[in-house]
C-alpha cells in the first residue's frame, strides 16, 4: 500500500504522523511511504532522515494526498485539506468529530474512511492511542496554568508551590482519568494543594492510595464542583466521554464565583470542553477572559511539545498503521478493537456517539462491510 505523511497545517501544530523509524518499519513491510517535504522539520526530523528510512519526499501536500491510499496524520483535516482528500481514502488520525458538524459533513461527502485514534479501544476498554497525548496535555496543563497565574499575564500572582509561611495555590482537577492523574502528578510535584473530583469512587480510591492521602478526593456533583471551583486558583478540565461531547461540569454561574485572575485550562476542549465558558483557541492566541477568569483552551496542546509528542504517538500508532496498510477488512479481522475507531465509512457515520451528538443516522460498520 502507498502511505502518505503530509505536513500538519493546524495553527502551530508541529507534530508529524510518524517518526523516521516508523517509516523504516513500513518500508521493510513492503509498503511505499510518501512524505511531504518538511513534514517532520518542526518535530526535529529532517527530510534526509526520512529519505534514509526509505521514504519518497514529495514537494507538496497535493501530491501526497493524490498518490496515497492511506494518510497518516495527527490532527483532524482542515476544510482546506478536505479539498485534497480523494474519495474512499483511509485517513488515520485524531478527529474529535462530535462537535465538528461542518467538517463531518465535508468528510461524508468525500466518502472517506475516517479511522480515529481517540476512539480505538483495547481489550480492557481503554483508549491506547489517546493516552500518550492525554498524558502530555495533563502534564502541560499545570505548567501552562502556572504561567498564566503570573500577574504580568493578568493572573492572581499566585505561586502554586507557595513558600514557607505562605499557603500554596489550589489546583482543582475535574476528572480522575489520564489527564487528571498526570495533572495531579505535576501539581503535587510543584507543591500545590490538589483537589480531584470524579463520579467514579473507585478512581478516587486509586488516587487516594497513589498519593498517600495527600490529595483531596471528592465525588463530582453540582455542590462539590461549585465549592471547589470557587476556591480554586487553577482549574484543570479533564472530563471525557469517548468520542462524544464532553459534559458541561462547570456552569457559567460557577465561573462567575471564581477569584479574578484565576485560571482555567480545559483539556477537554477537543470534545467541546467540560466548562460552559470554553471556546476553542490556538497556540497563536491561546487565552481569553470571562468574568476576570483566564481561559486557556488550545485544541492541540501537545503540538507545542512536538518532539516528545511525535515519538510518544508513533510508539502507539505504528502497530495499527501496519495493520491498516494490509487493508481495512484485514485489519479488522486481525484486531477487532479497531472497529470503534472507524467513525466514518464511505458516506456513513458508524460511530454512535458522533451520530448522536450531531443527530445523524447511525449505521453499524458490520452492515456496511457485509
Amino acid at each position: 500500500m502507498i502511505i502518505g505523511l503530509p505536513r500538519e497545517v493546524k495553527d502551530n501544530e508541529s507534530r508529524v504522523g510518524l517518526v523516521p523509524a516508523g517509516v523504516l518499519t513500513l518500508v521493510s513491510d513492503g509498503h511505499s511511504v510518501l512524505v511531504e517535504t518538511g513534514a517532520g522539520t518542526d518535530s526535529g526530523f529532517s527530510d534526509r532522515e526520512y529519505l534514509d528510512a526509505g521514504a519518497v519526499i514529495k514537494e507538496s501536500a497535493d501530491r501526497v494526498y493524490q498518490e496515497s491510499d492511506l494518510i497518516v496524520k495527527v490532527k483532524e483535516p482542515t476544510l482546506e485539506e478536505c479539498s485534497r482528500i480523494r474519495e474512499e481514502q483511509i485517513i488515520f488520525g485524531y478527529f474529535h468529530l462530535a462537535p465538528l458538524r461542518e467538517l463531518t459533513e465535508q468528510l461524508l461527502k468525500k466518502k472517506i474512511i475516517a479511522v480515529a485514534y481517540e476512539t480505538i479501544t483495547d481489550e480492557n476498554g481503554r483508549l491506547p492511542l489517546l493516552t500518550p497525548m492525554s498524558e502530555i496535555a495533563g502534564r502541560m496543563s499545570v505548567v501552562v496554568g502556572s504561567y498564566y497565574l503570573q500577574k504580568s499575564k493578568d493572573g492572581r500572582g499566585i505561586l502554586l508551590s507557595g513558600v514557607p509561611g505562605v499557603r500554596p495555590g489550589l489546583v482543582v482537577v475535574l476528572g480522575a482519568g489520564v489527564v487528571g492523574i498526570n495533572a495531579t502528578k505535576i501539581a503535587m510535584g510543584l507543591g500545590a494543594q490538589v483537589s480531584v473530583l470524579d463520579i467514579d469512587v473507585e478512581k478516587l480510591q486509586y488516587f487516594d492510595d497513589l498519593f498517600f492521602g495527600r490529595v483531596e478526593t471528592l465525588m463530582s456533583n453540582q455542590l462539590h464542583v461549585a465549592e471547589a471551583v470557587k476556591r480554586a486558583d487553577l482549574v484543570i478540565g479533564g472530563v471525557l466521554i469517548p468520542g462524544a461531547n464532553a459534559p458541561k461540569v462547570v456552569t457559567r454561574g460557577m465561573v462567575e464565583t471564581m477569584k479574578p485572575g484565576s485560571v482555567i485550562v480545559d483539556v477537554a476542549v477537543d470534545q467541546g470542553g467540560c466548562i460552559e465558558t470554553t471556546r476553542p483557541t490556538t497556540h497563536s492566541n491561546p487565552v481569553y477572559e470571562v468574568d476576570g477568569v483566564i481561559h486557556y483552551c488550545v485544541t492541540n496542546m501537545p503540538g507545542a511539545m512536538p518532539r516528545t509528542s511525535t515519538q510518544a504517538l508513533t510508539n502507539v500508532t505504528l502497530p495499527y498503521v501496519r495493520q491498516l496498510a494490509r487493508g481495512l477488512e484485514h485489519a479488522l479481522k486481525e484486531n477487532p478493537y479497531l472497529k470503534p475507531g472507524v467513525n466514518l465509512y464511505r458516506g456513513h457515520v458508524c460511530f454512535r456517539p458522533v451520530a448522536e451528538a450531531q443527530k445523524r443516522e447511525y449505521t453499524d460498520l458490520e452492515e456496511l462491510l457485509a
